[in-house]
């Protein structure tokens, strides 16, 4: 079997932000390669970079050192058509409703009306959201308002997904149900998902590949790979280990950190 193309290369990225009370160094000397197709996620301590690092490369902040490329083309800026950032919070127009709202990525591509009505409007029955094209965000449960949010990033077929904490401020229970949810959308469209969290139990169910960061500056302190096969049991013994190593990996940054 051909292995799966290089798309994202991060080279020896490191980035400093200016405070008030002077430099932080958020990222030192970070590389990471993905595959197309991958699901690769960034685990680590509060504060080890890996938001910044997911604004480099969506475009939205610039590396201090080193490049970011995809495609073996430099990431110099935002690029619809190359990345779509999904956030913690949905980000929706309250006047728009769900239909507009998941066409808004479209609307400002310049797609023709009806084309983007067109796209939008398949995406509802796979995001679980036939029978709500003329709802108001005031009238959608958290789930379903990220659910939104996500087919507004689908919807303009960006080749990257970016996911920084989608789910964090959802209860346990939507959130476990939205995981098995994005997992049957990367399963049916394959787009190249890298996917920013705090839960391990959202890391070993959904992904091919683990990043583990260090605590600031980040750097990439090991990179699990996920070979098993979809959908997995959590209480596996080889997903049960593999928690507790990652664990193991993530105690030690946290508790370098309070230092």
């Amino acid at each position: 079997m051909t292995a799966p193309a290089r798309l994202i290369a991060v080279e020896s990225v490191s980035k400093r932000y200016v405070t008030s009370s002077g430099p932080v160094e958020a990222l030192h000397d970070v590389s990471l390669t993905v595959s197309e197709g991958e699901f690769c996620t960034l685990i680590g301590p509060s504060g080890c970079g890996k938001s910044t690092l997911l604004g480099m490369l969506g475009g939205l902040v610039y590396p201090e050192s080193g490049r970011i490329l995809v495609d073996a083309r430099p990431v110099t800026g935002p690029d619809p058509g190359r990345a779509a950032t999904v956030f913690q919070d949905p980000g929706l127009f309250p006047w728009r409703t769900v239909l507009e709202n998941v066409e808004f990525g479209l609307e400002l591509a310049g797609s023709a009306a009806a084309r983007r009505r067109s796209i939008a409007t398949a995406l509802l029955g796979p995001l679980g959201l036939k029978g709500f094209a003329e709802k108001y965000p005031r009238e959608l449960s958290g789930g379903m308002k990220q659910r939104v949010a996500i087919g507004r990033a689908l919807a303009i077929d960006a080749k990257i997904l970016l996911m920084d904490e989608p789910f964090g401020a959802l209860d346990e229970q939507t959130r476990v149900l939205m995981g098995e949810w994005l997992l049957d959308i990367w399963r049916r469209t394959r787009k190249t998902v890298i996917f920013v969290t705090h839960s391990l139990h959202e890391a070993l169910f959904l992904s091919t590949r683990i990043a583990v960061m260090t605590a600031r500056p980040g750097r990439i302190k090991s990179v699990l790979e996920l070979p098993m096969d979809y959908p997995r049991s959590m209480e596996s013994p080889e997903l049960v280990a593999l928690r507790a190593k990652l664990w193991g990996e993530i105690r030690e940054e946290s508790l370098r950190a309070m230092q």
